[in-house]
């Protein structure tokens, strides 16, 4: 059996990180991991072709050559993958889908003609394709009750994957989260009970990508990685001496709740492994809205000593902000702004709430008459609404557009940066915590030694330094900062400098926002309310536009 697996282009967000791909010229962020799991659950006598359309285009070739073709999505990637499905069924070639998108609207993707639909977790729903393709059946759907133990989760396929297209690797260690905040959908896809791989797993996958060759970042995907901090710890336990061992190949960037800022034996188990990234939701800096939301784990403590603790202890953080909750009140933008200033968080995402499928918000959005019906959709710039608001959508869409021009503003996310890495701690090497390797403890072999790609850093130094230290206005800015850092903090240049680069990111998804923005007419001080309204409703029927507008 020839299988074609495909992964739909994912449009422009915050997390593509387009901007730092081209700098370190790769094509794009990371590989899709579900459909490399999908691929070590299937027999291994068949054959495999991947496609991300993310870093290549999907061939005549490649269709003609498949007997099954095998497709994910989240749910930004919807239109393309409806496009994948279209296509498959247009040249007669049978469809397989599973992932996020499939799983939370079953019935629209049905509604397509697809083969096969697997809905929740390859490991226990693969064995039930399997066997009904065995059986000769032409299409079914396919799901369990309950949630696949992790240990029998394979190593993934990643022998699969061209290492020069991506900037950074995935690994997985758990899946749920033992929180249960009402807008999020990680409980409705995988459970509130987490459940884990064993260390030695975890330690098996590094090890495949080691042999394998990559020597670069390793994002572990899991949605809270301290959710359970005994776990947390067996895989640190292990990891540091493998590190050790390995001479760091890796560096680590995981999400964590908020909590971790309470815990500094764990902070400093994570930077001796060479975690470097922390992402975490903050979400709100009013303990009302957090509680009214459900994120309870963010109002236990005070929330600003965590972020010191993080920021002061060896960790860089991205925090995410929500705008548009209900109980919020006018102003909230100016709010998120002055806390991100006085905590100097260099790397934020602000997003505009919106109701994920099958959610805690979702049911009762639809049980209030609130939720607008019709295909999920949001426009290219996140600026839509698939609800109707508790305050006027134009006063919303103005303050996450305010917020954004401030913080996505080149000066003042560089000030942040430098001012974030001076009240940071030298790295653990200049502190003298990180013991020298001997010989003996040293992996040698030469097959798993390749060499670093110099040409490809110098150009990638080159590009950066003409992006921030010639081009651009802010750059005398750039210069008096980066010789700051040298005199001030010297051991932290190199991971100051990545976290300037990754700004380059955020600086051109102010420029889209806001040309965007302007193009409808809208100002921040008088925005008109019909315009704002319409861009910042759920485009689907003029039903749904005369309800958002009603809301003014």
């Amino acid at each position: 059996m020839r299988v074609l697996l495909t992964n739909p282009k994912l449009p422009a967000s915050f997390w593509s990180l387009t901007e730092s791909c081209k700098i370190s010229s790769y094509k794009t962020l990371s590989p899709p991991l579900g459909l490399l799991t999908v691929a070590a659950l299937l027999p291994p006598e068949w054959q495999f072709r991947l496609v991300d359309l993310n870093a290549r285009e999907l061939t005549e070739d490649d269709w003609q050559w498949a007997d099954l073709v095998m497709i994910t999505g989240m749910l930004p990637q919807r239109e393309g993958f409806l496009d994948l499905i279209a296509a498959a069924r247009e040249k007669r070639k049978t469809s397989v889908v599973g992932g996020p998108y499939p799983t939370s609207s079953t019935g629209e993707v049905l509604e397509t003609g697809v083969n096969f639909l697997v809905r929740g977790e390859g490991e226990s729903t693969i064995p039930l394709f399997l066997a009904a393709l065995k059986e000769g059946k032409i299409g079914g759907v396919f799901e369990i009750d309950g949630k696949p133990d992790m240990t029998a989760s394979p190593v993934p396929r990643f022998d699969l994957l061209n290492f020069d297209d991506y900037l950074t690797l995935s690994i997985q260690t758990s899946r749920g989260c033992p929180f249960d905040c009402e807008f999020c959908d990680v409980v409705n896809l995988y459970g509130r009970k987490p459940r884990y791989k064993a260390p030695q797993q975890v330690i098996s996958e590094l090890e495949t990508l080691y042999r394998l060759g990559w020597r670069r970042q390793v994002f572990i995907s899991d949605d809270n990685f301290i959710g359970n901090k005994n776990h947390a710890r067996s895989i640190l336990d292990q990891l540091i001496p493998w590190m050790k061992r390995h001479r760091e190949p890796f560096s680590f960037w995981t999400q964590t709740s908020v909590n971790l800022g309470q815990d500094l034996e764990m902070i400093d188990l994570m930077t001796e492994a060479n975690f470097n990234h922390v992402s975490m939701g903050v979400e709100s800096p009013e303990a009302d809205i957090l509680a009214f939301n459900r994120k309870y784990q963010n109002v236990r403590n005070p929330m600003e000593e965590s972020l010191r603790a993080i920021k002061a202890n060896g960790l860089c953080m991205l925090a995410s902000f929500v705008i548009g909750f209900d109980k919020e009140k006018k102003g909230i933008g100016d709010t998120i702004i002055r806390f991100v200033e006085e905590n100097s968080i260099p790397m934020v995402m602000l997003n505009l709430l919106y109701a994920l499928p099958n959610t805690a918000l979702w049911t009762r959005l639809q049980a209030e008459g609130r939720l607008l019906e019709g295909p999920i959709l949001r426009d290219s710039h996140g600026l839509g609404f698939n609800f109707i608001p508790d305050r006027p959508p134009a006063e919303i869409v103005s303050e996450y557009v305010h917020a954004i021009d401030h913080l996505y503003n080149p000066s003042s996310y560089l000030a942040r940066t430098y001012r974030y890495f001076l009240a940071m701690r030298p790295t653990r090497q200049a502190l003298g915590l990180k013991n020298d390797w001997t010989p003996e403890e040293t992996v040698t072999h030469e097959e798993v030694q390749p060499r670093p790609d110099r040409a490809r850093e110098i150009i990638a130094a080159l590009k950066f330094f003409w992006r921030q230290g010639l081009r651009p206005s802010h750059r005398w800015q750039f210069w008096r900062q980066l010789l700051g850092i040298y005199r001030k903090n010297p051991s932290r240049l190199k991971t100051y400098l990545i976290e300037c680069a990754i700004g380059e990111d955020l600086f051109k998804l102010r420029e889209a926002i806001l040309q965007y923005w302007r193009k409808s007419g809208a100002s921040y001080s008088g925005p008109d309310p019909e315009s704002v309204s319409n861009m910042g409703s759920l485009p689907v029927s003029l039903r749904q536009e005369k309800a958002a507008r009603s809301m003014n």
